[in-house]
């Protein structure tokens, strides 16, 4: 939702510290169940000021999808376009979308379970975003099939063993606990490609190659909100 003109960036801020209380309360009630009241009360403003911040409660749903598909997409579009093999680029995309549910638990609830709350184009839009993000990940799998890193003879079904393992996470994951996003991206990887047919020297290489990309390729954060610049890698 663009800034209506006229507003400063204290403005921004505000209605930035309004989405962020929007979508805990949409992950702790749900979207429906979660009224404009019940916002402007957690935000300690009344009905009018609030809209004059958010427009309507759709946009805030919008502005939360947003914050997660938008960075993960053009996260997982650079990835996919790196010059290098497959297994590394799968392995790097599952640590960066582990990245952002580790960061956005809130708005990976709201994203999982509000989306179909939208309407019209943005409904629309975000589906299309969702069905890329999903071409990207079988066009790995199907290039790894091809060269023979793995065994896929499903490509679709292999994508949906990928978004499965990872998409639930959100829902036991405790930042700051034991287990962080590079590690668990490790783990996943290790049971999708030792299932889908990838030798342990593989796995082995892929880590020790995945360990030497992060270190030096700092340009390439798996954080999907920071910025970067693609070059290309050699494998």
């Amino acid at each position: 939702m663009p800034r209506p003109p006229g507003h400063g960036p204290d403005f921004e801020v505000r209605r930035q510290k309004i989405i962020d209380t929007a979508a805990e309360l949409f992950a702790r009630q749900g979207y429906a169940a979660t009224s404009v009241n019940d916002l402007g009360r957690a935000v300690g403003l009344a009905k009018g000021a609030l809209y004059y911040y958010i427009g309507s409660k759709e946009n805030l749903l919008i502005e939360i999808q947003g914050r997660v598909m938008s960075p993960l997409l053009s996260r997982t579009r650079q990835i996919a376009g790196l010059d290098t093999d497959p297994l590394l680029r799968l392995r790097l995309l599952s640590e960066s979308l582990l990245t952002i549910i580790f960061h956005r638990l809130d708005h990976i609830w709201v994203y999982e379970h509000d989306y179909r709350s939208l309407t019209g184009p943005e409904l629309q839009t975000l589906l299309g975003q969702r069905s890329e993000f999903e071409q990207l990940i079988t066009g790995l799998l199907t290039e790894a099939a091809e060269q023979g890193s793995l065994r896929v003879a499903e490509p679709r079904l292999a994508t949906l063993q990928f978004l499965n393992l990872h998409n639930h996470t959100y829902q036991w994951v405790k930042p700051g606990g034991r287990w962080d996003p590079a590690y668990l991206s490790r783990e996943y990887c290790a049971t999708l490609f030792r299932g889908f047919g990838a030798a342990d020297a593989d796995l082995a290489e892929t880590e020790e190659r995945a360990t030497a990309f992060k270190r030096d390729r700092a340009e390439l954060p798996l954080d999907p909100e920071a910025v970067w610049e693609p070059a290309p890698v050699g494998r």
